[in-house]
């Protein structure tokens, strides 16, 4: 067992660990080789006796777990939505580690409680939401979208659901493109999947505005009760974005809960000129999106805003005795915005990133991931083997082979041949979708330190693809 006067030997093996597995992760394949039940087979069936040597545990750690790791931080990780992370994000992570805070009130981490209010001022400014929104950090956007159904939930029960349980009838709508968490939000807030009501999209894979707006007239008429939309703005198969300004307009004249799921395309909304899709639009009630994925801050740190803050803290609030402070009323205590009761000190890597970078570093990093995906779309068609699947968004391509049959089932086994292809040699890593019944391949190029050779081996691996 260790001792605190250890620390610094062993921090400085741990630290030698971290800068040796940054500086080589390009030798390591980005998904993990091994086969199910490998690494569980390797630990010891029962827990040890004696404690052991830290120099043992290293070299385990390197023998028997780091083969069972899919790199999310590797530069040749272009596969569903990055985890993203930076040097400097680490480096608050570690300190965050060192002080072990429980921050589920401001008497328990003053600091953790105001530099949360201010770093979601930072952020909300950033992206230009309305300054009366006001911001908390949660883990994922799946927590943030369940929090905002809760929140709609007892707005449109008088808070009655979270006393007398939930009544029948409620409904939600979101597009049929929109993430799988919003079902998830929907059964476990008690309002039933069935009451989850799924927009068509149009020729963008946006909703259908016009769709969405007789769904919820025909749903009245039958007596049921709209209370949400979510608006998907960034889909996770090829980043659709829906029309939020219309979307806003048929919430605001039917008086329902407003909630945008922005979780990776939100970042780009510090860029200039992906400003206007959002400037103008009124009556938003919560947006979510996750710095994590695209703004280089370690996961988990979730951006989740909402208009009316007393509407969610009663949606929340519990207060036995023992959570009673003196100072209540005059502070945030973040335990009263969302599930959690025991918080983690997030802020701080928000403030390493934003005072290490600026926003205009931030700024530039996001610029030239977009244009290294400009630059992979050109190289991909040229090689006369492969076709963009949809047009492509911000930083976010999808393809597929050039068909050679008419044959769906036929195409997309051959694309998804292709795509256990290039992930097994380890050099790349790609996920898949599925479209109008089509699979499709997904590249994205957001790592935080991607650069254009990362890309060129991605064309490279595909190119000498062959059937």
């Amino acid at each position: 067992m260790l001792k605190r006067n250890d620390y610094f030997d062993i921090g400085q093996k741990v630290n030698n660990w971290i800068q040796n597995y940054l500086e080589n992760i390009e030798s390591l394949p980005v998904r993990s080789q091994v086969k199910p039940g490998d690494i569980y087979g390797k630990l010891d069936a029962t827990a040890p006796i004696e404690g052991e040597p830290f120099d043992k545990i290293l070299a385990d750690l390197n023998e028997h777990i780091l083969p069972g790791i899919t790199h999310w931080q590797h530069p040749n990780f272009h596969a569903y939505f990055p985890a993203n992370a930076s040097v400097e994000s680490m480096m608050a992570e570690n300190i965050v580690s060192a002080i072990g805070s429980q921050c589920m009130l401001w008497e328990t981490s003053p600091v953790a409680a105001e530099m949360e209010q201010r770093m979601m001022e930072w952020l909300r400014d950033a992206i230009g939401l309305p300054k009366e929104m006001e911001g908390v950090i949660q883990d994922t956007a799946s927590t943030a979208t369940l929090v905002a159904i809760l929140c709609a939930r007892e707005k449109a029960t008088n808070f009655k659901s979270k006393t007398d349980g939930v009544p029948p009838g409620l409904r939600v709508y979101a597009s049929k493109d929109t993430h799988s968490s919003i079902d998830k939000a929907v059964a476990i807030a008690g309002i039933g999947t069935k009451n989850m009501v799924h927009i068509p999209v149009d020729e963008n894979r946006a909703m259908d505005v016009i769709a969405l707006q007789k769904a919820i007239t025909k749903d009245k008429e039958q007596g049921l009760q709209p209370i949400a939309v979510v608006a998907t703005f960034g889909s996770t198969s090829t980043l659709a974005l829906d029309d939020l300004h219309a979307i806003a307009k048929v919430c605001n004249e039917e008086k329902i809960w407003f909630h945008i799921d922005a979780a990776y395309a939100g970042s780009a909304l510090i860029l200039e000129e992906y400003k206007h899709l959002i400037t103008g639009v009124e009556g938003i009630d919560s947006f979510v999106f996750n710095p994590h994925k695209w703004l280089f801050m370690q996961f988990d740190c979730s951006a989740y805003f909402v208009r009316d803050v007393d509407t969610l803290i009663r949606s929340f609030e519990i207060l036995p005795e023992y959570l009673k402070t003196k100072n209540r009323g005059i502070v945030n205590d973040y335990r009263d915005w969302g599930i959690q009761l025991g918080r983690r000190f997030r802020a701080l890597k928000i403030w390493f990133v934003f005072r290490s970078y600026g926003l205009e570093g931030m700024k530039t990093r996001l610029r030239e991931h977009i244009r290294l995906r400009e630059y992979f779309d050109q190289q991909i068609c040229g090689t006369g083997k492969y076709q963009l699947a949809t047009p492509s968004q911000m930083s976010v391509s999808t393809f597929t082979l050039v068909p050679k049959t008419m044959d769906l089932d036929i195409e997309n086994e051959r694309n998804i041949k292709l795509l256990h292809h290039v992930n097994d040699r380890g050099k790349i890593y790609l996920t898949k979708t599925k479209i109008n019944g089509k699979i499709i391949l997904r590249m994205v190029i957001s790592q935080t330190y991607v650069a254009k050779r990362h890309i060129d081996l991605a064309v490279e691996e595909l190119h000498e693809y062959y059937e």
